[in-house]
């Protein structure tokens, strides 16, 4: 069976091009690996491992093993694929040394956010010490940690760039999740001070496309899910929060080209500049829709009140990596309708592996 997610994982090698010769034969570390970002991640380094014989492994740690083979159970039973049970803030060290760790490992549950803040905080923070030492213990020299646009706090301006110097409101415990990542990139600096350690930072805002939890608290999955329910789209806010969303293979693109090719030291805002109202975005989603399903607004806006922005400025990441969004967002939401439309037997599997080919290098 040919893999649904062939094109895209296709267009993700077409686009990195001889980066991937870094990876040749490379044992990488991933916390996070059985989310949204870490089935992604695993999906383009496997593909990549047919298509171009790089021969390259991850060792996944997850909590709950058996669960990521019930979700992914080509990816977990790959034999590139080692899964290492355990909690990031106290997880024993597989043996061995390995060349990339890229810590991804988080609760994005804003209800945990809410009631459980201390938890939120400590698994940002002890996780990301605990994986910071196992990095230096390994030998490891290349570290990337999957951070987020939450550093920022509430943006003052439409497009936020990496020198902006707001942060979250630290007297407010709903703030531990942007808190906690800012530690994290803390953490990362001094490491890097103190041990050498090669330390780079992708900050990731909103995202779309297959393996996006599509029962959770990000706004363009419920949209979607609604829509193929036959629902009515509902909207919780007032509409008028500006988001911006890049596609998971562009993600692929931005995260693998920050491994590798990133600055030690530097962060790189990660998502699309393209920013568009909640209700856009539920116009945008019902557009692919027949018979189009109505929009409902359950919140009221505020007379005075600016609108909640969410989108960054990624100049950096164009003008030192030559990264950019290619995929539209029309197209974006297209593709993954149509992936959380496939019935399970049709989600990738094991039996379908591309020919082997080499790649024109992607000039960054």
């Amino acid at each position: 069976m040919l893999n649904p997610l062939a094109d895209d994982l296709d267009y993700v090698l077409e686009r990195t091009g001889e980066l991937w010769e870094d990876l040749r034969r490379s044992r990488l570390f991933v916390t996070g690996g059985t989310g949204f970002f870490g089935c992604w991640l695993l999906e383009t380094l496997l593909w990549a491992n047919r298509r171009l014989g790089l021969r390259a492994s991850a060792t996944v740690l997850t909590r709950d093993a058996e669960a990521f083979r019930a979700k992914a159970p080509h990816l977990a039973e790959d034999q590139a694929v080692e899964l290492h049970q355990g909690d990031v803030r106290s997880f024993p060290f597989p043996k061995g040394s390995f060349s990339h760790v890229i810590h991804g490992a988080a609760d994005t549950s804003v209800e945990r956010h809410s009631r459980q803040p201390l938890a939120v905080l400590d698994t940002l923070v002890e996780g990301t010490w605990r994986t910071l030492n196992f990095a230096v213990h390994c030998g490891a020299p290349q570290f990337l940690l999957l951070s987020s646009g939450a550093v920022y706090g509430r943006q003052a301006a439409d497009h936020v760039d990496e020198n902006c110097d707001t942060a979250p409101d630290p007297a407010n415990a709903r703030a531990a999740y942007g808190e906690g990542k800012r530690m994290a990139e803390q953490l990362c600096a001094c490491y890097r001070r103190t041990y050498g350690l090669e330390t780079k930072i992708a900050r990731c805002f909103a995202f779309v496309g297959p393996y996006l939890p599509l029962d959770a608290h990000f706004a363009i999955g419920n949209l979607i899910r609604d829509g193929l329910n036959g629902d009515t789209l509902v909207i919780q806010g007032d509409g008028t929060a500006v988001r911006s969303y890049l596609y998971a293979a562009d993600l692929m693109v931005w995260l693998w080209t920050i491994l590798l090719r990133g600055e030690a030291g530097r962060a790189y805002n990660v998502g699309s500049e393209n920013g568009l109202t909640i209700r856009d975005l539920a116009l945008a989603v019902a557009a692919q829709i027949k018979p189009r399903p109505p929009i409902r607004i359950e919140g009221k806006a505020q007379p005075g009140r600016a609108p909640d922005y969410y989108v960054p400025s990624t100049c950096r990441a164009r003008n030192e990596l030559g990264l950019d969004a290619g995929v539209a967002l029309d197209e974006s939401i297209r593709r993954t309708r149509k992936w959380a439309g496939l019935p399970a037997s049709a989600r990738p599997c094991p039996a379908g592996e591309p020919e082997p080919v080499a790649l024109p290098r992607a000039d960054p």
